[in-house]
């Protein structure tokens, strides 16, 4: 998948260096000005306003990235539904229920692929 140009929500966007919200973050910084963290702790990460929840995002988004434990992906995906969205499921962020979701509602995803990964073939 081409990411270049794409806008990201990162649902589990991390402050802290060591976790894979941080990493996916600064990742996806690399390849689009039009990230939205979303994280309900945190007021910026990376330099980049963080949104409390993803509802709260006007903005256009063509991706959202999961970087949570299975259930709260799944809550969080539950409330959000959104079929012009491509849900991007990173690796333990996901459970067989939330792609019997996805599959149920008609949700496009990824939830093979490392979106860190996916993001250094882009260069």
């Amino acid at each position: 998948m081409n990411l270049v140009g794409k806008a990201f929500a990162v649902v589990g966007a991390s402050n802290n260096p060591e976790k894979y919200g941080y990493k996916v973050v600064e990742a996806l910084k690399k390849l689009s000005k039009n990230i939205y963290p979303v994280n309900p702790k945190e007021t910026q990460i990376l330099g980049l306003a963080v949104f409390k929840e993803l509802r709260d995002i006007k903005e256009k988004i063509d991706i959202v990235v999961f970087v949570l434990p299975p259930k709260i992906s799944f809550e969080v995906l539950k409330t959000n539904p959104r079929k012009k969205w491509h849900y991007w499921f990173q690796p333990g962020s996901f459970d067989d229920r939330v792609i019997e979701y996805c599959k149920e509602k008609g949700l496009n995803f990824t939830n093979d692929k490392c979106i860190i990964v996916e993001s250094e073939k882009q260069f």
